[in-house]
């Protein structure tokens, strides 16, 4: 039995996708995965049975990447499983901004014992009038799964939509509304934006990103979205922005407590994926992931290891090797199968920055000598075999 051990509460729907050669344990120590949400593991020790983690959702900055690359443990996320449900709360975040919806209900509540509130209503209804979104311009950073979602449903509004990324993939490039203007910089976003929403990683490069030096390349009275991570933006260049007028409002999904401080914000309690639909996507997808790479050794979706597929297993033996990304690897495993007289049939090898992983299908099973001889080459820091 493989075993797999939950970390948070994981949805039914993906946990049901578990065939009956799996088996949930709450013995972690005994665990070949981990399926988690918000558990912090930068503390964690890791037992040598653990081979993958995958947090059902995209941010993975309570994992210790570097380190779980160090004793060959990939990690997983699940990019665009709850694109859906951001890409709805954004929206939402856009019409709270250009209405002033929550400072109506409030009004409302407070009135509520007013046996005339209509007549009250019609007086004191234009302290909450807003503006509409048909007609302004968007400016989207990033256009990933999120953002592309995004800058389609704002040109379903009647907004002027910019977008800028300079990595766009593929497939986003397909899914994005052809009416979407691509920024060949950021500046010519920052220039033209009504509203600015971010669809970013965080990534030490863009890390606090969003600072004084952006704020001075916009238009004043903009309102700016952040429902990627609070911090991509400067909070203390970002409260300037908003005492001085160069930001109008900003939305957030991140509360902290510099910026529940800040006037002309509205916070939001991270609830970006948190709809059902949105659980279940997340939960299908990191169960999917784990279960091939656990049976076939596939990788797709880690954040901390190179894509590799070679399909169903369906040779006599299947070696995955994670290592590091060094010359002559590929030549010492290769060599010690040649002296054990066992024939490749298959091979790939991707890497990514400084680490790599190896896929060999062979014509033999491998011998648990064997095994521990590829697993002493240096710069090798797991064997995995499947047979």
């Amino acid at each position: 039995m493989i075993k797999i051990a939950c970390l948070n509460a994981i949805s039914p729907i993906g946990l049901n996708k578990l065939t009956p050669t799996y088996e949930l344990t709450k013995q972690e120590d005994e665990a070949q995965a981990f399926l988690v949400r918000s558990t912090n593991l930068h503390e964690y020790v890791f037992s040598q049975n653990l081979d993958c983690i995958a947090r059902a959702g995209a941010g993975v900055n309570n994992i210790p990447l570097d380190r779980c690359s160090e004793q060959g443990i990939v990690v997983f996320n699940t990019p665009g499983a709850n694109a859906n449900a951001v890409k709805e709360l954004v929206l939402a975040g856009l019409l709270l901004a250009c209405r002033d919806i929550v400072g109506g209900i409030e009004w409302c509540q407070s009135h509520k014992q007013d046996v005339d509130i209509i007549k009250t209503t019609e007086k004191e209804k234009k302290n909450f009038a807003g503006e509409e979104l048909a007609g302004k311009t968007l400016g989207v950073i990033g256009l990933g799964a999120i953002g592309t979602k995004v800058a389609n449903v704002a040109i379903a509004l009647g907004m002027n939509v910019i977008g800028y990324d300079p990595f766009i993939s593929i497939h986003a490039a397909w899914s994005l509304s052809s009416k979407v203007q691509h920024a060949l910089n950021c500046d010519d976003l920052l220039e033209k934006a009504d509203f600015i929403t971010l669809h970013l990683p965080l990534t030490n490069d863009t890390k606090e990103m969003i600072n004084q030096t952006y704020f001075d390349k916009m238009k004043s009275n903009v309102v700016l979205l952040n429902f990627s991570r609070d911090i991509l933006v400067n909070e203390q260049d970002l409260k300037v922005a908003l005492e001085t007028h160069k930001i109008k409002k900003y939305i957030t999904d991140f509360p902290n407590p510099t910026v529940m401080q800040f006037k002309n914000t509205i916070v939001i309690p991270h609830l970006g994926a948190s709809t059902e639909e949105s659980e279940d996507n997340c939960a299908k997808m990191a169960v999917q992931e784990c279960m091939d790479y656990l049976e076939n050794g596939n990788i797709k979706n880690s954040v901390n290891y190179p894509s590799c597929d070679m399909g169903i297993c369906k040779s006599q033996a299947r070696i995955c090797v994670l290592h590091k990304n060094i010359p002559n690897m590929i030549g010492q495993i290769t060599n010690i199968l040649a002296k054990e007289n066992i024939n490749i049939t298959n091979l790939i090898n991707n890497s990514r920055n400084q680490v790599a992983y190896t896929l060999l299908d062979l014509e033999n099973k491998i011998p648990e000598e064997t095994k521990k001889l590829l697993s002493s080459i240096t710069g090798v820091s797991k064997i995995r075999v499947l047979q």
